[in-house]
């Protein structure tokens, strides 16, 4: 069975100051994408659709796509602010496109099989992957099947600066029930995890960290979604359509959506800081003989 890798990288960068999708972190300049889709591959997964805007096409394929188009099937989906069902506008002063959701709505035309999607700029760990494949590997491709694989909060955040993330909430089998969006998530001095109102989360709770494993059939319920979307807040400037916000809308209509429990520690690029621990895991991780020293040696 095939099974597909999507990588949203159509992000602006904003706090990071830059095209971080496209910045080097391996030993020999491979990025974030790239070990992702060598985890990948090495999962079982056989194609890569790489979620991007139009104006970064040429600098991505180059830097990034030529690396790996010779080992894994290699298709682009182009996330536009105007790709909107027939009825609506958008708004004259929006700049951005319309949230994950939308990125992954995008690619919808080029997947034809069960699919794990990602975002380019973190680093999931391997063992992710395989338990992202093994999902695939036991449901029935043809329906509706959704899975999260959650990290712990503990081994989500950033020493550099506050997080956002979707703190997940189990019934007693480990399947979703809610996901809530939470901001400013930091550690204070005393050791303790804090959101933005100083309100103290446990740091066992699983989030999210956008790895959603899926099957097509999913695609219809998201373009459907995404036009009560536009009706409700089409007209808003910086309104986002995501993800999560699909998948609560499911889990309202009866689907089991299981937690995937990884016990990987996730590294980004959030802040231009994060880079060096980063680089210093990859490193560590290459000294293990988990990775091979150059991902791309010929």
């Amino acid at each position: 069975m095939d099974k597909t890798l999507i990588i949203m990288a159509a992000g602006m960068g904003s706090r990071y100051g830059g095209l971080k999708q496209l910045d080097g972190v391996g030993p020999e300049g491979e990025t974030i994408i790239d070990y992702s889709v060598f985890d990948a591959q090495r999962a079982g997964f056989s194609k890569v659709v790489c979620i991007i805007r139009p104006d970064i096409e040429e600098e991505f394929k180059q830097k990034v796509g030529s690396k790996f188009s010779d080992t894994i099937k290699v298709e682009y989906a182009f996330q536009k602010l105007d790709a909107i069902p027939e009825g609506f506008e958008v708004p004259s002063k929006r700049e951005k496109p319309w949230g994950t959701a939308h990125a992954l709505l995008s690619a919808a035309s080029q997947v034809d099989g069960p699919f794990i999607v990602i975002n380019a700029d973190d680093f999931y760990g391997k063992t992710s992957f395989l338990s992202a494949s093994r999902f695939l590997d036991e449901i029935n491709p043809e329906t509706l099947h959704a899975a999260l694989i959650g990290y712990r909060l503990k081994n989500t955040l950033s020493p550099h600066g506050v997080v956002s993330r979707g703190i997940c909430r189990v019934d007693g089998s480990n399947a979703l029930s809610e996901i809530e969006e939470v901001h400013g998530i930091g550690r204070t001095e005393e050791g303790q995890i804090v959101d933005s109102s100083n309100r103290i989360l446990d740091e066992e709770s699983f989030v999210s960290m956008n790895m959603w494993v899926s099957t097509p059939a999913i695609f219809p319920y998201i373009q459907e979604y995404f036009t009560d979307f536009l009706s409700n807040h089409g007209s808003e400037l910086k309104s986002e359509f995501y993800i999560p916000d699909v998948i609560s809308i499911l889990l309202k209509k009866g689907l089991k959506v299981p937690v995937i429990e990884t016990e990987e520690k996730w590294y980004g690029i959030t802040y231009r800081e994060d880079k060096p621990e980063l680089r210093a895991a990859i490193m560590g991780a290459i000294e293990r003989g988990e990775y091979p020293p150059s991902l791309h040696k010929e």
